[in-house]
């Protein structure tokens, strides 16, 4: 089914609503500097291992994949972290540590300062958290209509209990998204890729969050309907005050909806950074490698340099740096210690993971984008 062009919610639509059971008033559009997620240390690991009788006349040891192994960062209220990477980096199991659906192995979550890994969380936890699924296809159930689709977080967390006051406040959701109040009576086959994408973030507001967790939600859509999707995404976060944790492989998705960007690599952050400062200064070697990967009409024709090597495996990962097999600035102390995520010299906004930058050995990027601006 072809793509149906809606208007664009902006501040001014929001306004012109009905307030008849609406959401929340703004929570304030400029950013708390009190953080309402954290991550400490956070780390995930998979037993892979063959059965143990398997194991035991094979004498193989156990296999162990790390899929996120010491992640921290702090998200504050109001505000929008990406996480990017190669697949298999380990952002979505992050996402998914995030809200619950995994257990830490090592370290802990924090929302709004209470440690989610050792209390239960509270049903009033739950529904200040949602998270949107990346395959619009997969994450809405075919046989509901997507008014009861919808109303399930309502009636779920005993928002509204009355029937007809549910009705109108799926109707006022589906308007809030750039839908009409009568897509609630249809299916979800009967809509588009994008269209089903809106009736997901419908869903996810339903429960009136604070905090979403969004794991590549553009990235099963076209282009065009991928910034439809994010300005929707923008406008919400600004007239609701909403907070992102955002994954997503592609970088020129993030730096259009993020405050600051996290790169991974092999399971743990690499740079941590504002999202221009990223893009215009970055500074570990596989961040600028990302970048040199970013398509760029104004450059068409230039020598771009791919990172050699393959990603090694999380189940045995190499010791020291994680990236150093690949990177050209690698010595013999990158070969055998781990560097730790720290500021990035002559700063203190840009955490790096190198101990390259650490010693200076990666040469002064941030002077030599000035250069470049003033060329």
């Amino acid at each position: 089914m072809a793509e149906r062009i809606v208007h664009e919610p902006t501040g001014e639509d929001f306004a012109a609503l009905p307030v008849a059971e609406r959401l929340p008033a703004a929570r304030g559009a400029v950013p708390d500097a009190a953080p309402m997620v954290e991550a400490e240390d956070l780390a995930r690991h998979f037993d892979v291992s063959r059965p143990w009788l398997q194991r035991v006349l094979a004498r193989e040891p156990r296999r162990i994949l790390r899929a996120v192994d010491g992640v921290s960062f702090a998200i504050p209220k109001g505000t929008t972290l990406s996480l990017v990477g190669e697949s298999g980096c380990g952002k979505s199991t992050v996402a998914r540590l995030v809200v619950g659906l995994y257990a830490p192995t090592r370290g802990r979550v924090l929302f709004d300062g209470q440690d989610l890994a050792r209390a239960r969380a509270s049903a009033a936890q739950r529904r200040r958290m949602q998270m949107i699924f990346q395959d619009p296809y997969a994450s809405l159930n075919p046989r509901w209509r997507v008014r009861d689709i919808i109303a399930e977080p309502i009636r779920a967390f005993g928002l509204v209990r009355d029937r007809a006051a549910q009705r109108d406040r799926v109707a006022e959701l589906l308007t809030h998204v750039g839908l009409s109040p009568l897509d609630g009576e249809k299916y979800p086959h009967e809509f588009s890729g994008g269209q089903r994408q809106r009736i997901s973030i419908a869903r996810a507001l339903s429960s009136n969050p604070e905090f979403l967790v969004c794991d590549e939600p553009t990235s099963a859509l076209d282009v065009s309907v991928q910034a439809q999707i994010l300005n929707l995404m923008k406008a919400l976060q600004r007239e609701l005050g909403l907070t992102y944790l955002f994954i997503s492989h592609n970088l020129s998705v993030v730096r259009q909806v993020s405050d600051r960007i996290g790169v991974m690599y092999l399971g743990r952050i690499a740079e941590l950074a504002p999202a221009e400062t990223l893009f215009t200064a970055p500074r570990h070697p596989y961040t600028r490698a990302l970048m040199e990967a970013i398509p760029d009409l104004e450059m068409t024709g230039r020598q771009r340099v791919p990172v050699g090597g393959e990603v090694p495996s999380p189940i045995s990962p190499p010791p020291g740096c994680p990236f150093h097999p690949r990177c050209p600035l690698a010595d013999a102390r990158c070969r055998a210690e781990r560097p730790a995520l720290i500021p990035a010299r002559g700063t203190e906004e840009t955490l790096v993971a190198c101990h390259a930058v650490e010693e200076g050995r990666d040469g002064d990027p941030a002077t030599a984008a000035s250069a470049r601006a003033l060329a």
